[in-house]
């Protein structure tokens, strides 16, 4: 779908880059909705001026509504994997803040109706949907709400909203590649059922990546799940875990690398240098374990913040959804002490 505007001429972007203030000040600028001081609106005008820009018709109907609240939706529960999913919340709100909006986070798992209850309240001036599911009924319901939508996350039909999420694929091929470079013979995956990796994309792509990948290089691998939620479904997998000589364990979750550490240890088993755990989680949570691990981020902060660019262009007027899946590639691989060299 094209851009409701052309993208040769100048946007409130140019404009707030060249006054030297938030694109949300233009936006108070043109709108007259909040106060700005003399000398800000001076340079505002003045930037307008020089760049001769016309602000879309739409964008500003839209501004004279606005509430500058932005809606998160979020699965929380006691299964959530916190350390895994603070840093996408974070960053949105980071994000928002720094153009002057608020956000609210809707934990609900009511599903379209909570959506619905939203919309028709007018709390808010767009949505970021998470937790997607490949065949998720929100999608379809937030696609007709009338505010701007990303989702992040995969879905099956993006209804057209824009989506971003991170290749988990190339995560789970590079979590194998440190294994084969330092001459582990054995890997254990602990996965997630088949059920888990048919119902999130991420999920089976991480698994797709761990076992193609392992396939490739001729490295032994075997896949574990859990028997059930938290530690107790980790632990019961203990013996089969730590069998072998050159062991690389495989983790997709902060919670579960926390977990296989703790059985280590019980064990009095050292990572780094009787096994290697290589996991995917944040570089700040990979440091923060006992001994520090060696991860492949899930880039939440990337994520985000290219969700919020798309979502604000949408909210100023200067694009319209397109219905793009966006992919924020990961990083290489940082080795850590838990690592071993068997080779």
């Amino acid at each position: 779908m094209a851009s409701g505007r052309d993208r040769s001429l100048p946007t409130s972007k140019d404009v707030a880059a060249l006054a030297g203030v938030s694109q949300s000040t233009v936006s108070y600028v043109l709108s007259g909705k909040r106060p700005i001081s003399p000398e800000t609106r001076q340079r505002v005008e003045a930037a307008i001026a020089e760049l001769t820009y016309q602000p879309n018709a739409g964008a500003r109907a839209l501004r004279g509504r606005r509430t500058n609240v932005i809606a998160l939706v979020v699965r929380l529960s006691g299964h959530t994997d916190v350390p895994d999913t603070l840093p996408y919340v974070d960053t949105v709100v980071e994000e928002a803040r720094k153009r002057d909006f608020d956000v609210i986070l809707v934990t609900s798992g009511d599903g379209p109706e909570e959506l619905t209850r939203l919309a028709r309240r007018s709390i808010c001036d767009a949505i970021v949907l998470m937790d997607i599911r490949r065949k998720d009924d929100r999608v379809a319901t937030v696609a007709n709400l009338g505010v701007p939508v990303v989702l992040i996350g995969t879905t099956d039909d993006n209804h057209g909203l824009d989506s971003v999420d991170y290749d988990a694929r190339r995560a789970g091929e590079s979590m194998v590649a440190e294994l084969v470079a330092t001459g582990h013979r054995r890997a254990v995956l602990i996965g997630e059922k088949p059920q888990k990796q048919r119902e999130f994309f991420f999920a089976g792509e991480f698994h797709r990546g761990v076992t193609r990948a392992a396939k490739a290089a001729g490295l032994d691998l075997l896949e574990l799940h859990r028997s059930g939620p938290g530690w107790a479904g980790v632990s019961d997998l203990a013996d089969e875990l730590f069998s072998g000589d050159r062991l690389g364990i495989i983790a997709r979750t902060p919670n579960v690398i926390g977990w296989i550490l703790q059985l280590a240890a019980l064990r009095q088993l050292v990572p780094g240098r009787d096994f290697s755990l290589v996991g995917q989680c944040t570089d700040d949570t990979a440091v923060a374990y006992s001994t520090p691990v060696s991860n492949v981020s899930t880039e939440p902060k990337a994520v985000s913040r290219l969700a919020m660019s798309i979502l604000f262009d949408q909210l100023e007027g200067e694009a319209a959804a397109s219905g793009k899946h966006h992919v924020v590639e990961p990083q290489a691989l940082t080795r850590r002490a838990s690592t071993a060299d068997f080779s």
